[in-house]
């Protein structure tokens, strides 16, 4: 992935704002983007010059206009109708130049804009899905989505004017070159607005850019406080948390709405002194031009055309107004999506690959150790093999380091020490698809996209996406493996039944037996389960996890376990304390043997007795009062 050229700098680099900081920084934005969208760019730009030429020409074609036929007619009451012809086939030919490219200065500018947002949208998303999972664990969701959107537009948001800009510049080029020829004092006028623009430029840019970093990390704020209310809307509302969740987003909200008001005051303070520096100039050319044709240094039609020049150049000069203003903003959206694209610690792929076999593989961990980026050291030289066409169960309690495990054989995340090996290749030098091909993890909790159930088992792999019998064959074997088979015939379309945003017209189970036949629809060779039937009833789950063993494609598995049936089925269950394995072995002899192992897998049962007595003993005492208070009766 070839990555802009820009700096990836730090946003908080920019509180200072200093003016030659923004002002460097923007114009070298802009010429990234410029170089990424080059020939939208050029059509704009070309069409913005063609119409300034033509405008220009039109300040030369209208003094003509008035000093050869308007005048001569005034005073001597006729003209030629040719000449007339001429001047309007003159001005017509004009204006329909200007229209035409006018259409492509602005055509060329919304390519160059939309085109550049899709392109660092789609290098932020590559990016995201490169980057380990210990990155986004923090980052909040609502925070990557701000960069996606928020800070893209702001960062192109000077690439709609740009085109009228660079017209406007050719324009005041070609127009001073016009002036020195014309008048010289004239031309000192038009000499002294730029510099006063650009000045103006410089305090906006030392105030606006502070302002801009904080609206931008307030977007990032606001989206991921309602991403958030959004995403746990259930559990608001179960809790009775509606107003006080209002509140957090209005006090984000408010915070925001502050903050852009503070935007719009300074921008209502500049705009209105940048659009109006080009009138003042105008009104200026004006004095001195009558004063200069009194003095007889210049003609009428040389009047006529100089006025006429300055009050066309008015309204373009905003145009570069409008690209500096945008400039702080741009600065601070652009260093926000480099600080993205820049982030280090994405995991590279190898180029190794396994045979094309359905055989169960073997899963080995060699002295694995994996320590958080806090330092909470979560795994300590972890050894053990799944061999093939086994079923491992990874028992421990809360915090032992099973889904970090499970996490490893996935490669989700790389050990710190030691080796994970899939047939003997360490992970990490295997590539991409080769890994993807022969592995599955299913967890806890399940992701289900708003589509059909077809699209979310298939997952546009090859062999499973169509509709045809051969597809669809695959994909009920999945989900009879999973024991999804019977809710999904009783959906009213069947494969076809659209199920909402992450599911929601599905219980808790058939989301979870949804994500196994999933991970089951693409044959994996090694299936990791991290507690992925935890919603399903038992038996169901002792169902799918025996049919998983007895299936003809049977894959070896690795499973978080915590249900005392499920780790039964295990062949070998490894005992995990504090991120060391204790004990190994079938689960009848830990239970004999490894007595934390059995107070752990015993404790569901124990606690189940325990409530069992506690109300029989409840009972009985009722049941003795009862004899007790009729005896005294």
């Amino acid at each position: 992935m070839t990555l802009p050229t820009g700096t990836a700098a730090d946003p908080d680099d920019l509180a200072a704002g200093a003016d030659e900081h923004i002002l460097g920084r923007g114009l070298r934005n802009i010429g990234d983007m410029i170089r990424l969208k080059p020939k939208p760019f050029a059509v704009g730009a070309a069409g913005a010059m063609i119409n300034t030429g033509m405008t220009l020409l039109l300040s030369y074609i209208v003094g003509w206009v008035v000093a050869g036929i308007a005048v001569p007619a005034y005073e001597n009451g006729e003209v030629a109708l040719g000449t007339v012809l001429l001047g309007a086939a003159a001005l017509l030919g004009t204006s329909i130049i200007r229209f035409s490219s006018m259409c492509a200065r602005r055509i060329g500018a919304g390519v160059m804009q939309f085109g550049v947002q899709a392109e660092w949208r789609r290098r932020i998303t590559r990016r995201y899905l490169a980057l380990p999972v210990s990155w986004h664990q923090k980052h909040p969701t609502g925070t990557l989505l701000s960069n996606a959107n928020a800070d893209v537009e702001a960062a192109t948001r000077p690439l709609a004017p740009l085109p009228f800009a660079c017209g406007t510049l050719f324009m005041v080029v070609v127009a001073m070159i016009a002036f020195f020829a014309i008048d010289w004092a004239i031309a000192l006028v038009a000499l002294g607005m730029f510099p006063a623009l650009f000045a103006l430029n410089a305090v906006f840019a030392t105030k606006m850019a502070p302002r801009a970093k904080r609206a931008q990390e307030l977007r990032a704020e606001v989206s991921a406080v309602g991403h958030e209310s959004f995403d746990g809307a259930l559990v608001v509302k179960a809790m009775g948390r509606e107003a006080a969740e209002t509140e957090r987003f209005s006090a984000s909200a408010g915070e925001l709405r502050d903050a852009m008001i503070g935007v719009g005051r300074l921008r209502a303070a500049f705009e209105p002194a940048i659009a109006g520096l080009p009138e003042i100039a105008v009104l200026v050319a004006l004095l001195v031009g009558l004063a200069r044709f009194e003095a007889g240094a210049i003609n009428l039609e040389q009047l006529v055309t100089v006025s006429f020049m300055f009050s066309v150049l008015a309204f373009p000069v905003r145009a570069i107004g409008w690209v500096l203003g945008d400039l702080p903003g741009s600065v601070v959206g652009r260093a926000r999506v480099d600080h993205v694209l820049a982030a280090t610690g994405d995991m590279a792929y190898g180029d190794k690959q396994l045979p094309a076999t359905t055989a169960p593989a073997t899963l080995e961990f060699d002295a694995v150790a994996y320590a958080y980026p806090d330092g909470h050291e979560a795994l300590r030289e972890v050894t053990f093999t799944v061999a093939p066409g086994t079923t491992v169960a990874l028992v421990g309690a809360t915090g032992s380091g099973k889904s970090t495990l499970a996490h490893l054989a996935a490669r989700l995340i790389d050990p710190g020490r030691g080796t994970v090996r899939l047939d003997g290749t360490d992970l990490r030098d295997l590539d991409h698809a080769s890994l993807a091909r022969s592995t599955a993890l299913v967890q806890q909790i399940p992701f289900i996209f708003d589509d059909t159930v077809r699209a979310n088992i298939a997952l546009d792999r090859p062999g499973l996406s169509g509709a045809g019998d051969e597809s669809d064959d695959r994909l009920w074997d999945a989900l009879v493996a999973a024991g999804a088979e019977k809710f999904v015939l009783n959906l009213d379309d069947g494969l076809d039944t659209e199920v909402g945003e992450r599911g929601t017209s599905l219980s808790g189970g058939q989301r979870q037996r949804l994500t196994l036949a999933r991970a089951l629809a693409g044959s994996p060779r090694l299936l990791v389960l991290d507690d992925a039937t935890s919603a399903v009833d038992p038996k169901v789950e002792s169902q799918i996890l025996s049919g998983l063993k007895d299936s003809s494609e049977a894959a070896s598995v690795l499973v978080v376990a915590y249900r005392r049936a499920t780790i039964a089925l295990a062949d070998e269950v490894v005992f995990l304390e504090g991120g060391r394995i204790t004990a190994r072995g079938p689960h009848t002899e830990l239970l004999r043997t490894h007595p934390p192992y059995a107070d752990l897998v015993t404790a569901y049962e124990r606690a189940e007795a325990e409530r069992e007595f506690d109300g029989e003993f409840d009972r009985e005492l009722a049941a003795a009062d009862t004899d007790h208070e009729e005896g005294a009766a």
